[in-house]
């Protein structure tokens, strides 16, 4: 009897009948058509071959492939798998081994184990000390605190008024400091605050006066520049010092004016001049008068400061990352152990509240390193730790100095403090850690230790409570500012200098005004009522002084302050067009398409660009006279190898051509009308065409991909590890919730780490073992 039904013949007489029309239909699947025409060049896995050593990996689409694939490849027949064939490849590409996804799913990223960063270890040891020292707010209020005297001796008591002033620059000459109340002829003024530092580095000090004077920044004893008796004819003074971004200091100018010149005209001289200026150089700046958006008139502590040289740490992945420990970075941190160690002996009565001679001093130092030790470990001790941190250190210690010399050099050398998360059992401290190093860079304070201690940080929302709470700390302001800035990959401070005779005046001053002025702007969006992620492209703002001002011939009167001037129905579209953005993708003579398009792609749009095959030097301006840069450019990329990344670059890049290599508005270009057309494919495939930068700027504030892109980048680096280590969705979570915020940049800084502090490296190896468990089954 006949083992098979009726319908299972069928299906077997079908699979004899018509062999030829099923391996047809298996010949068609994108794995086939794969293996057929590509994995020759580009491997069975897309790792690469010898012809083609690239790995196949990227950001497109599947449609973006698709639509590449029809164009381009083979690369030996191009043209030849199109339609439903380049459709199913790119499919298979995409989910097999192409897209981050793919890479993820096939090796799950992990949350590495990190040490602290170079910032991350100056801030973490200036808090540690700073700690036992309070610090006053840094307040609403900008500008110094001015006390005048009626006299060249503050200690006379003679003032006569206390106000705020926003800047130093001031000129005495003509007038009194204070009509009707001081003489010219002899009075003194003491101006005193805080001061915040926007970057780290060497900073140069200037004051410009004929008087004598005094200048203090961060230690109240040791001016930086002492002119108490003044002598010759020099009327400007500098000094140095290395400070650390995000971190306020304090800072105190004196100014006194004696009797010199009151009978000056019995012998034939001048009067003597009082004016004063307080000017600095940031690193990699130019000398400008302290702006009072870094001024404030409340007196800070001393800070601590490491200012020992560390090497770079690795920014590969597009963030800080401490992830490698060298030999040169290990001595590095030894020197500032040592350095921290003998500041923290010299000034151990001030530390540890106490004096010589004090019935209770042994006592208050060892109460001191018990409270430093916690504070650098960001948690309470145990008692075999207090043993060997602290009583050991005081049993073979000569000296309490001695003792607690030992003490901080092996605090500060140990695993506790360099790494941000050590050991198996992951607890409070450790999310109250993940948040301090997130948004400070620095140990958790006083209120996040109490939180991890009183159990308030065990969930999503008390988490988000203290991330709020934190970021009105300046150290969180600066973070989001330096986040901005690498969005806009202009942290690295890019050397703008341009060609004099097509731009003559454009100077240094001129490039530190155009910083300043995007600073502004970008502070301006961030801590807005909104803080909305759109502004920063569709505003029609700008931040110019007086030189600005003459320089971009925009209306303003003629004041050295900042102010923020509207251009209704203008060609601007927020940072794309700010002039110090349009400056830094431009060559010096000529815009350069190529680097604003290349911007747009990586840093707007999210999309990994491969390095060019070769180094092209641009076609120079003058082979090609009667070109325009956007001929030029496209002239340069046609050939076939230049398309694949310039197919996207250029025409992006295009849109910006009605702004020179400056930033001014143009309408033409070599003679000729600018065409500022361009195009871009769509993740979901469709095409779009813009006419001119706002266009551009229109589609780039309502695309996904943008937001996406932006959130990514922001929690690379906050959280200074892959994103794709939290969870394959955690990408589309944090874009969902930007959206369902109201693109609110603040907001996502908050939701960052709300999605992070919780999770912790034992976490993420628990739940990659759980996955890889189900998928064995």
């Amino acid at each position: 009897m006949c083992r098979y039904t009726l319908p299972a013949i069928f299906t077997l007489s079908l699979l004899i009948c018509a062999p030829s029309s099923l391996r047809a239909a298996e010949e068609k699947t994108g794995e086939a058509i794969y293996k057929k025409q590509c994995a020759s060049c580009h491997g069975a896995n897309g790792e690469g071959t010898k012809k083609y050593p690239e790995q196949l990996i990227g950001n497109r689409s599947v449609a973006q492939l698709a639509k590449y694939i029809s164009k381009s490849m083979p690369e030996d027949n191009p043209g030849s798998c199109t339609g439903a064939d380049a459709d199913n490849v790119a499919a298979y590409m995409y989910e097999a081994f192409y897209s981050n996804e793919a890479r993820e799913r096939n090796k799950p990223p992990r949350i590495e184990l990190a040490r602290l960063t170079v910032r991350q270890y100056r801030n973490s040891v200036a808090d540690l000390i700073d700690s036992f020292r309070g610090s006053a707010p840094w307040g609403d209020k900008r500008g110094l605190r001015g006390e005048y005297f009626n006299a060249r001796d503050p200690r006379n008591d003679k003032r006569i008024l206390d106000r705020l002033d926003p800047e130093v620059n001031f000129d005495f000459r003509t007038e009194s400091p204070v009509p009707d109340k001081i003489e010219k002829v002899e009075f003194c003024v003491n101006w005193s605050g805080s001061i915040l530092a926007p970057e780290t580095g060497d900073y140069t000090f200037t004051v410009k006066t004929e008087n004598a004077m005094q200048l203090f920044v961060n230690q109240p004893q040791k001016p930086l520049i002492d002119i108490l008796v003044k002598s010759g004819n020099d009327t400007e003074y500098k000094g140095n010092i290395y400070l650390v971004a995000g971190r306020v200091y304090p800072i105190r100018l004196l100014l006194m004016k004696g009797k010199q010149g009151v009978d000056d005209k019995k012998k034939d001289r001048p009067p003597q001049r009082s004016n004063v200026t307080l000017e600095w150089t940031r690193p990699k700046g130019t000398s400008e008068v302290i702006p009072s958006r870094f001024l404030s008139p409340s007196y800070s502590a001393e800070s601590y400061v490491v200012s020992n040289p560390f090497p770079p740490d690795d920014r590969s992945y597009g963030w800080e990352r401490g992830t490698s420990i060298s030999k040169e970075w290990d001595q590095a941190a030894t020197d500032a152990a040592l350095d921290a160690a003998g500041f923290v002996s010299t000034h151990l009565n001030e530390l540890a509240r106490t004096r010589d001679g004090a019935k209770e001093r042994d006592k208050a130092i060892r109460d001191f390193c018990l409270k430093f030790v916690e504070r650098a470990f960001r948690r309470p001790l145990d008692d075999d730790q207090k043993k060997a941190y602290i009583d050991h250190q005081f049993e073979i210690g000569k000296t309490p100095e001695v003792a607690v010399k030992r003490m901080v050099l092996f605090v500060l050398k140990s695993p506790r403090f360099l790494y941000r998360e050590v050991g198996n059992h992951p607890d409070a401290y450790d999310t109250a850690s993940r948040l301090s190093y997130g948004l400070w860079d620095s140990l958790p304070d006083q209120e996040l230790l109490n939180a991890a201690s009183q159990g308030r940080l065990k969930n999503r929302d008390q988490v988000a409570q203290q991330a709020d709470r934190m970021l009105k700390d300046p150290r969180a302001q600066q973070k989001v500012r330096e986040f901005l800035f690498h969005w806009l990959k202009l942290d690295q401070s890019p050397d703008i200098s341009k060609d004099q005779q097509r731009f003559p005046g454009f100077d240094t001053a001129v490039v530190a005004d155009l910083k300043s002025s995007l600073e502004m702007f970008l502070d301006d969006v961030a801590w807005s009522s909104s803080s909305n992620f759109k502004d920063l492209l569709l505003s029609e703002a700008l931040y110019l002084n007086d030189r600005l001002a003459r320089f971009y011939e925009a209306p303003l009167p003629a004041e050295p302050q900042f102010r923020k001037i509207q251009f209704p129905n203008s060609d601007r579209a927020g940072v794309l067009t700010h002039p110090y953005m349009m400056s830094a993708y431009s060559y010096t003579s000529e815009s350069s398409p190529i680097h604003r398009g290349v911007f747009l792609v990586r840093g707007m749009l999210g999309i990994t660009l491969r390095p060019p095959a070769v180094a092209i030097t641009p076609v120079n301006a003058n082979l090609h006279p009667d070109l325009t840069t956007r001929e030029r450019v496209t002239l340069q990329t046609k050939p076939q190898n230049c398309t694949t990344c310039h197919g996207i670059i250029n025409p992006l890049g295009f849109t910006l051509e009605n702004f020179d290599a400056i930033g001014r508005f143009r309408n033409k270009d070599n003679g000729k009308p600018v065409d500022a057309h361009g195009m871009y494919l769509t993740r979901s495939g469709e095409q779009k065409t813009f006419n001119g930068v706002r266009d551009l700027a229109k589609f780039l504030a309502d695309s996904e991909e943008v937001y996406a892109s932006f959130a990514d980048q922001m929690f690379h680096h906050l959280v200074q590890q892959s994103i794709g280590a939290y969870g394959p969705d955690k990408s589309k979570q944090l874009k969902k919730a930007f959206i369902d915020g109201g693109l609110n940049i603040r907001k996502l800084a908050i939701e960052v780490m709300a999605n992070s502090a919780l999770t912790s490296r034992e976490d993420k190896v628990t739940i990659n073992q759980s996955n890889k468990n189900e998928k064995g089954k």
